[in-house]
């Protein structure tokens, strides 16, 4: 810790270094000095998917079935146990058939009973498993793993681009409300890095879902990563075709406007694609019309393949942010 004689010196030094230009200005707020002390004693609770949230963060589905995803579900249930934070894991695929990689997808003793964890499927998965009428591989699936309910991730971009990806032979609404006749499980539903527009939101805000999770453009493209593994031609040509998508305040924005005319079955949502630190998150989750949190990916991701006192240190300062964003900050109309 530094000499506090020397904060005077240190000002003098910084003085130049720490001018502000108004181009760099965040525009999104009105910062309000005057009328609360220092956060003390954390963020106020939040209740969302059923059960209490002590952030406004969920850890976003990210990997699955490779000999990292161990150690970085592991390293995420941690986080999710110690700040309060609810997680969805990456594609389950593996475990509806074999069970060798189960242990490294086995968070919920780490994570604890008391906040939400959810499991992953494919929509394609999702869509074998109706037409075979076998639904209950995935009632299964969630109940090993002792999860609150399933995240169905919709991906038909990325499908198309993967070399080895899956056809859809069936519309994703059609496939997830086939699904929900077949069974009863508590669903969510995600894209994974493009968004969706306004006419799939108005669907899928009809159907009685737990949440959807935005996954919107700005983010983690999964449709890009897929085409980068394709041949040089496809990679060429359909570039356009990865370039497309809503971004999460669009996202907002959209789900605002069905909202504030509709009565929607789906009343939460989880704000992720493109989020990199806890003002972005703020602003959104504040923004939103609906109950929401704010997911994160890749920057959890990036901290949570190493030692878990990294992840820790990346996530108490997104938390302490938050807190002086509640304090002191507001949204301008």
């Amino acid at each position: 810790m530094k000499n506090p004689k020397n904060r005077k010196e240190d000002h003098l030094e910084l003085a130049f270094q720490s001018r502000t230009d108004p181009p760099g200005r965040d525009p999104r707020f009105h910062y309000e000095p005057l009328l609360q002390a220092h956060p003390i004693g954390g963020l106020p609770p939040i209740r969302f998917l059923g059960k209490a949230l002590r952030v406004p963060m969920w850890v976003s589905g990210m990997t699955g079935g490779t000999p990292m995803a161990g150690i970085i579900n592991r390293n995420l249930a941690m986080a999710c146990n110690e700040f309060g934070m609810g997680m969805g894991l990456g594609s389950c695929r593996t475990l509806l058939e074999d069970d060798s990689r189960f242990d490294d997808f086995d968070t919920r003793d780490i994570i604890g009973a008391d906040l939400p964890l959810w499991a992953n499927l494919g929509i394609a998965q999702v869509e074998e498993l109706v037409e075979k009428k076998q639904v209950e591989k995935a009632v299964a699936l969630v109940s090993k793993l002792r999860a609150d309910g399933l995240v169905i991730h919709v991906n038909p971009m990325q499908e198309w681009f993967q070399p080895e990806g899956d056809v859809l032979h069936t519309a994703p609404l059609d496939t997830i409300r086939s699904f929900m006749e077949q069974c009863s499980l508590p669903l969510m539903v995600k894209e994974v890095g493009q968004g969706m527009g306004p006419e799939s939101l108005r669907e899928l805000l009809r159907l009685p879902l737990q949440a959807i999770e935005f996954a919107a453009y700005g983010g983690t493209n999964f449709a890009r990563v897929e085409l980068l593994r394709n041949d040089r031609t496809v990679q060429v040509y359909h570039e356009p075709l990865s370039l497309v998508g809503a971004t999460a305040e669009e996202m907002v924005d959209h789900v605002n406007d069905i909202v504030s005319g509709e009565d929607n079955h789906c009343k939460e949502v989880i704000i992720s694609g493109g989020i990199t630190h806890f003002l972005d998150g703020y602003y959104l989750i504040r923004k939103s019309a609906l109950p929401a949190i704010y997911g994160m990916a890749s920057e959890l991701l990036r901290h949570a393949m190493d030692d878990y006192e990294r992840l820790r240190d990346f996530i108490h300062a997104q938390v302490r942010g938050l807190e002086m964003a509640y304090t002191y900050l507001t949204l301008k109309e």
